[in-house]
């Protein structure tokens, strides 16, 4: 009987160890596709920011060509 309870418990970590690995490989899956979503949000934001920023940028310059073309 003592060896029976034995080899259960060592098939169960066995079991656990193969389970433990196969939610590790998950987990790495898993945490690559974020990693990726969040740099592709990341560049998404990096190039409207891009274009706000350019924008503002060329309003600027109309409103002095405008301000000198006034006091002309």
């Amino acid at each position: 009987m003592y060896y029976f309870s034995n080899l259960k418990k060592k098939l169960d970590k066995m079991i656990f160890c193969g389970s433990s690995q196969y939610w590790n490989e998950r987990k790495k899956v898993f945490q690559a596709r974020k990693l990726s979503f969040l740099i592709t949000v990341k560049e998404s934001y990096e190039r409207k920011l891009a274009a706000i920023t350019a924008s503002i940028s060329k309003l600027e310059e109309q409103m002095i060509s405008d301000t000198q073309t006034e006091e002309s």
